[in-house]
Formats: structure tokens, sequence, C-alpha cells
């Protein structure tokens, strides 16, 4: 340490030490002796010069001075103590450090040798996470209080070529307090300004300081109309009893119906969490609705985990009615699960709340309870094990109840050829076991309740030739592939139920594999062929393709499949599948099935997504043909079109088309939307078309601001 250096900290010292002899002098002996055992932490000084008048008692430093009290320092050109009054005076680019992080600024400053109270002229103020306050006087009391009068509040950046513009949004107030034991700060007589325009006046405005994550309070209201139930206010509440738990209660204030009361619940756990969203409300009837979303999770240890996921809704229209949920199917559910390596169990239990009015609720089964293990082992010369059980029970209130236990164990042994060819040979044994009651088979008029099941035995060979052109940018892969299957006729018997392969598609996805449909109460049957060509390319600069064609031949045809499934003849229709990525902007999809006699389309999917930051468009067409798995035909296109403008500015235009049914638009809108470091805007307008039961088309248009620090408001009316 330089002579200067140390000349300066042995002033600081002295300082101290006449200070509690001052102090000594005038209390009693028995405080004298606690406050020599406490003494007050010294303030080291640090400046290019420093004088020290010993008559007077007053230390002069100046330039490049730092003053250290703990915590807490100070930075100025010139500051002066006076030691007998206890009084720092600090000029001159003037910067007050706390230990919360707030750094002060003014041209002059007055404070008391502890560093914690003073006046502050020109007073100017960054809290830890960047916002501004502004006074012509500021005033600090017992380093817990900062008080500004005729003061402005703003977390936006100042404008780098002209500092003297007005932030893009301040609160102007008569006085703004930061209290750091509390960590608040109050405003009276805000004005909110915009541009510098006043727009929103309160006489009383609090908000946790930059050091809370979260507060008990209220939050920014919103508002609204709506075509359905008129005009409303939200008002939330924020209640936060721990560290861990929260909740946010929010009336609808609403003109022409009953209140609705909406809310929101979080918990984190030492191992899990719980979250559950929720409304209740009544109609014009006074007929009770609302709804409850819930999750629950938690990690019994490095194994196993257990959830329950609850969600429910009153009646087939209220989520959609309310825009909660455009959900057409509920499903909730309790389960455990093990993890072990590549082993895997799980116990499920289900309960489907239906929201389609084409849909009997009474029909739809409770899965009280499904329990899976699955096993993947390896084995000799390769080979692969794999090993699934599953026991499942399903339950009606009006209908048939089943009960199924099955087992599939597979065996695969990989075997490389003599001219770079690879085989796979297979097999498999299905085992299932039934017990229905009031089971009506297809075809009879009376029901069957007792046993039965099946023991379905599969063996193949897979071929495959990879034909690989290597090069210094691509590399390339061709491959036939054939595949022949082995299985009985049989294998469906009429008393089993299908419960689980109802909705069956042909696809490049199923075309091989010993089972194509989705679950296990149907099998297929009979011996095939599977066969197509796949093409795969992939280059240094990150573009890639893949290209795949494939058709089934079976020996016999079956009536397992549907009707215009494309399985339902000895030759399947064609399935094919393109996916192209040639550059980091642009991903296209495209799957089709081809109908294997006139070459006409079955099924379209088409998707793609074009366009970097700026600009990326997103489409989706999707055709169905008539008389297929979905018995109406489906057509539909959507679209999702997002520009960034500037840094700031962005827009989106989106769109759902229903083509089967005069072209509707079933969902359309455009959404502008604003955002920089202190402030988030959006305003949409969308429309909905949708007709069921109280459910009309619908218009609305929405306005959301988020001002930092503050909340987010805001509203929409629906014409």
């Amino acid at each position: 340490m330089d002579p200067l250096a140390r000349a300066v900290r042995a002033i600081g010292a002295a300082m101290t030490a006449a200070a509690l002899a001052l102090s000594a002098s005038v209390l009693p002996a028995g405080e004298v002796q606690a406050q020599q055992e406490a003494p007050p932490p010294p303030i080291d000084f640090t400046a290019d010069q420093v004088t020290y008048d010993r008559e007077r008692g007053i230390v002069r430093a100046s330039g490049r001075v730092e003053a250290v009290r703990q915590d807490t320092q100070l930075f100025a050109e010139t500051v002066t103590y006076d030691q007998p009054n206890d009084l720092m005076t600090a000029t001159g680019n003037v910067v007050l450090t706390q230990p919360s992080g707030e750094s002060l600024f003014g041209d002059r400053i007055e404070l008391t040798g502890d560093l914690k109270s003073g006046i502050v002229s020109n007073f100017r103020a960054i809290l830890s996470d960047g916002a501004r306050v502004t006074a012509d006087r500021g005033r600090l009391k017992d380093g817990n209080r900062t008080i500004a009068r005729q003061g402005t509040y703003t977390p936006c950046d100042l404008c780098t070529k002209n500092p003297a513009r007005p932030p893009l949004w301040q609160i102007r107030s008569a006085k703004v307090v930061h209290e750091r034991d509390k960590r608040m700060v109050t405003l009276d007589d805000a004005w909110l300004e915009i541009g510098g325009v006043p727009v929103f006046y309160t006489p009383y405005l609090s908000m946790p300081d930059p050091t809370v994550d979260r507060k008990t309070g209220f939050l920014v209201p919103g508002f609204g109309s709506s075509s359905d139930f008129g005009p409303f206010i939200q008002t939330p509440f924020f209640w936060a009893p721990s560290d861990s738990e929260d909740a946010t209660i929010t009336p609808w204030w609403r003109v022409d119906e009953p209140p609705v009361l909406e809310g929101e619940y979080r918990r984190e756990l030492e191992h899990g969490a719980v979250a559950a969203t929720g409304s209740i409300t009544g109609d014009s009837d006074k007929a009770v609705r609302g709804h409850i979303f819930g999750a629950a999770r938690y990690d019994i240890d490095e194994m196993w985990r257990a959830g329950l996921d609850l969600n429910r809704a009153s009646d087939r229209t209220y989520l959609r009615r309310y825009d909660f949920s455009d959900e057409r199917t509920l499903v909730s559910r309790l389960y455990a699960e093990a993890f072990n390596k590549r082993n895997y169990f799980v116990a499920n239990t289900y309960s489907f709340d239906e929201l389609s009015s084409d849909i009997n609720q009474s029909s739809v089964p409770y899965v009280l309870p499904q329990v899976d293990f699955y096993g993947d082992f390896d084995g000799p010369f390769a080979s692969r094990f794999t090993m699934q059980t599953d026991a499942l029970s399903l339950l009606r209130d009006d209908d048939q109840d089943t009960r199924r236990l099955s087992q599939r164990v597979q065996w695969d042994v990989p075997v490389q050829g003599a001219i770079g060819d690879v085989y796979t040979f297979s097999s498999a044994l299905w085992a299932d076991g039934y017990q229905v009651n009031d089971f009506v088979p297809p075809g009879d008029s009376s029901s069957f309740s007792g046993a039965t099941g099946r023991v379905f035995p599969q063996v193949g060979v897979d071929w495959r030739m990879p034909f690989v052109r290597p090069g210094e940018k691509i590399q390339q892969i061709v491959q036939p592939r054939v595949e022949f299957i082995a299985a009985p006729d049989g294998g469906n018997p009429d008393r089993i139920p299908n419960e689980d392969s109802q909705s069956f598609e042909f696809d490049e996805t199923n075309l091989f594999g010993f089972d194509r449909f989705p679950g296990r109460d149907v099998v297929e049957p009979g011996s095939r062929f599977n066969y197509g060509l796949e093409w795969d390319l992939f280059a240094n600069s990150g573009a890639r393709a893949s290209f795949l064609v494939g058709q089934a031949y079976r020996f016999k045809q079956s009536d397992v499949f549907p009707r215009n499934s494309g399985l339902d003849e000895n030759f399947s229709d064609y399935v094919a599948a393109v996916d192209i990525s040639p550059a980091r902007y642009f991903d296209l999809l495209y799957r089709t099935r081809v109908d294997k006699d006139d070459f006409s389309p079955r099924r379209h999917e088409l998707g793609s997504r074009v366009g970097v930051n700026a600009l990326s468009l997103d489409t989706r067409y999707v055709f169905f043909a008539r008389g297929d798995e979905f018995s109406n035909g489906r057509e539909e296109v959507s679209l999702g079109l997002r520009t960034q403008w500037t840094r700031y500015w962005a827009s989106q235009v989106y769109g759902v088309r229903d083509l089967t049914d005069g072209g509707v638009w079933r969902r359309a809108g455009i959404r502008l939307l604003y955002e920089d470091e202190c402030l988030e805007a959006s305003a949409e307008f969308r429309r909905k078309d949708f007709r069921e039961d109280d459910l009309k088309p619908s218009n609305a248009f929405i306005v959301r601001i988020g001002l930092k620090t503050l909340g987010t408001f805001g509203g929409g009316f629906s014409p």
C-alpha cells in the first residue's frame, strides 16, 4: 500500500477513535463499556488528496474520493467530514450504493457519518432491476427509507440520442417512497404518462421493490365486453403465504350475468409440485357452471414417481363459451410409474369427460386400472428381447364392462449378410385373456358375459440392402426393404370386444412391423409382405432430406380392416412421406396415401415452415377422402404468418379454414405486438365460428398492455 493510502486510512481510523472518545464523554459508565465492547464499523477513505483540520475536527478529501462503511459506498469528487457534528457532505458526480443493489446519484449529498441518513440534491436512483427514480430533492432516512418529492418512476431506458426526451412511460408522483425493510415502493397522487402525456391518475399506488419476486396484493384489473354475457371487469388478487406457495383469485364482475370467480393455486414441494386452475359461475337460468384443471407430481425416489391430473367441466360448452379451452375431451388421470434402465412400469386410472355433442357420456368407460410393464433386454448373438405385460379394467355406467390381461414377447436377431445386406429375424407370441359383461358381439342380438381369449404367434424376417454414397459435402443412403411376416389367419374371436383399436389409419409409420393397430384388442391376421424404398440425404451444411414409399401385400383379404382403409384388399394402397429441409429457413413434411388402382388421393397431409425471425409462414393442409376413416371426409387448411417489422414491432395473422363446409373460417385473427425493455403491448382481433348448443359465432377485439414492475392490464369487447 502506498504512503498516501496508508495516511488516508490512518486518518479514517483516527476519526473513528475520536468519535468514540467524544461519545464516551457524554455517556454513563455502563453505556460507555457497552459502546467499547461493540464499536461502530470504521469508515475507510481513499482519495487523491486529504487534509485534516485537527482544531475543528474536519476532514477534506478531493479527487476520486471513496468512502466505505460496511456494504455502503460513497463516491464523489470532494467529500467533507465534520467530525464533531458527524456530518458528511459530498459534491460532484456523487454516487451512493446501497447493500440492496440500489444506487443513488446527485449533485450534492449531506449524510450522517454512518451513511444512512441525509438529503440529496438533483436526486436520481437506479433500483436493482434497472428502474429509475428522479426528483429535485431526495431524502434518506435510517438507511431504510428513500423519499423523493415531485418525483418520477420508470423502468424504461432513456433515449441515447436525446436523453431529455420523456421515456416511453413513467409515473409522475407527488411523493415516491422506497421502504427497504418492507420491500415496497409507494406513490402518492400519481399520473401515468405515456410519451410524456398523462393518461391515467390514481391517488395511491404501491408495488413490491425489485428484491421481491412475489408479494400479496391486488393486481392490475382487466375489463371487456362479450356478446354472450355483456360488459365485465376483472379484479385479480394475488396471495403469497410462503416462498413456495401462491394463489390468484380473480372475480369477474358482470353487468348482465352473475359474477364469475376464477382462481389459480401453485405450490412447490420438496420433491414435487401442485398446480390448479378453476372457475365457478351461474348463468341466467341459475344453473351452476364451472371447471377445474389440476396437476400434482411427486418424486418418491430416484425410480418412482406418482401424479394426478384432474380436468373436469360442468357442461359441454362452458370452456369454449368463456374462452378457457377448446378441448373436446378432458382426461383425468391418477398414476404411479417407475424407471429402471430400459424398463418401465406404470399403473394408471383414467376418467374421460367428453364435451362433444355426438358422444354419449354414459358409453365412455372408466379405466380402473391399467397396469403396464415394458421390459427391454439384451440377448445372445447381439439379439434383443422385449416384453410387454398389460392388465386393464374398463367399467361403464350403462354398457359393457371389459377386463383384460395381455402378455406380448418378441425376440429380434440381426444378421449381417454376405453382400452387406442386413437381415432381422423376429418371432413374437401374444396371449390375451378377457372377462366381459353385457358385451353384444357384432352381428349378434344377444349379449355375452364370461371369459374368452386367444394365443397368437408370429414370425418374420426383415431384409434391407443399404447403398451408401459418401461425399465431401453430401452423404446419401438408398435402402430397399422387404419384410415377410407369417401369422395365423384367425385371431379375432367375435367375443373379444374392440375397445382400443376402433380408430385406424394406414400410413408410412406402420407399414412395417407385426402390428398396425394402436391397441391390443385387434390383431392383424394372415401372412403378408411389406416392401418399400427409403432414401436419406445429409449435407455438411445441415441440409437434410428423406423419402419413403411402400406398399403391403396380403395373401388373403380380411374384414378386420375398415372399408377404404387402404388394407381391405390383397394389395394395399401406396403410402409415402417426404421430409425436406434444405436450409434452416425452410422445412417441409408431406405424407400421402394413394389408391392402388387409379392413383386417386385418399389422404394428403402437408406442413411447411418458411422464413426467418423477420418473416415466417407456417402452413398445414389436411385432406381425407369421403368414406375413409372420417365418414364425411375432411379438408382444412391452417396458416400462421409472423412478421418482425422492427426490433420492437411484430404482427401475426392466423386462421383455420374448413374446406368441406362451404369454406368457413373456423378460427381466424390478426395480432399486433410491441415489446421492449419496459413495455409489452398487443392488440388482437379474432373470430370463432362454432355452432353448438349455446355456442354461436363470435368476434372479439382484445387489447393488453404490460408495464414492467406494474403488471399487465387490458380487456376487450365482442361485438
